[in-house]
């Protein structure tokens, strides 16, 4: 993973301050690439194993029609309410998809963990269910920018 930011060094977060970050935060917002070159932006949920971002979407979406023509993708995950709150951080790369489409809970020995880890997240139990309708995108980044505004000299809690 490759830190690209230049500008705003003092802002960014520091790899456990985005680690802790990605595990709290429950949506993130993925931006994709339709055929005309026309943006599509979509709300999602995610898990974060301190290597990749892991994205549960329904196969049977606009995001995942996009996402199997054109891999590349952006994700944003943020937060705060007023300006000296904001932080987040933008993840982008190139997502694979990983394990059945649609996902059906067949054995998959790198989804067991996410799978744990997102059944836990979302709705405090340790299987997920599987629906029939949803599967599981990988997103390891290519490049990682971060911000929190709460570091900003004569901020609040900074």
């Amino acid at each position: 993973m490759t830190v690209t930011q230049r500008r705003g060094r003092k802002i960014m977060m520091t790899p456990e301050e985005l680690d802790a970050f990605l595990a709290a935060e429950r949506t993130c917002r993925v931006a994709t690439v339709s055929a005309d070159g026309a943006p599509h932006v979509s709300p999602l949920w995610f898990a974060w194993d301190g290597t990749s971002l892991w994205l549960y979407s329904l196969t049977r979406s606009l995001r995942w029609a996009q996402l199997r023509r054109d891999g590349r993708v952006a994700v944003v995950v943020d937060a705060g309410h007023e300006y000296d709150e904001l932080r987040g951080a933008e993840l982008s790369g190139t997502v694979e998809s990983v394990g059945e489409v649609p996902r059906t809970g067949a054995p998959h020995e790198e989804l067991t963990a996410v799978e744990r880890l997102f059944a836990r997240k979302y709705f405090g139990i340790d299987e997920l269910p599987h629906d029939g309708r949803h599967a599981w995108l990988r997103l390891t980044p290519d490049a990682v920018r971060s911000w929190d505004f709460r570091k900003l000299p004569g901020v609040r809690g900074a």
